[in-house]
């Protein structure tokens, strides 16, 4: 679930997302949803599903499909988080 949790806080969420299943191990499960413009803004590319056609039926939105198809729920919450500041940016010098 840690992982699962990952992979949605980057191109998908852009946001955090902290696993707090208490859930461990692998799992091997298969989503269908249908993405939001805003889901994979920061990468357009190859990778971005496409939208789907007109009157073509759609799949959930992502936090109806993860509540109906594995049972869990996203919830926005405030929590402490680890991350990692960067202050300054230098060049190596030549050795």
């Amino acid at each position: 679930m840690e992982e699962f949790a990952g992979n949605l806080q980057g191109p998908v969420l852009d946001r955090p997302v902290i696993d707090q299943t208490g859930l461990k191990g692998r799992f091997d499960f298969h989503l269908q949803w249908t993405p939001e413009e805003t889901q994979f803004a920061s990468v357009r590319g190859p990778d971005t599903p496409p939208k789907p056609p007109e009157g073509v039926e759609t799949q959930p939105d992502l936090f109806t499909a993860i509540e109906q198809q594995l049972g869990l729920k996203l919830e926005s919450i405030k929590a402490q988080v680890a991350v990692l500041a960067i202050d300054k940016v230098e060049k190596p010098s030549e050795n």
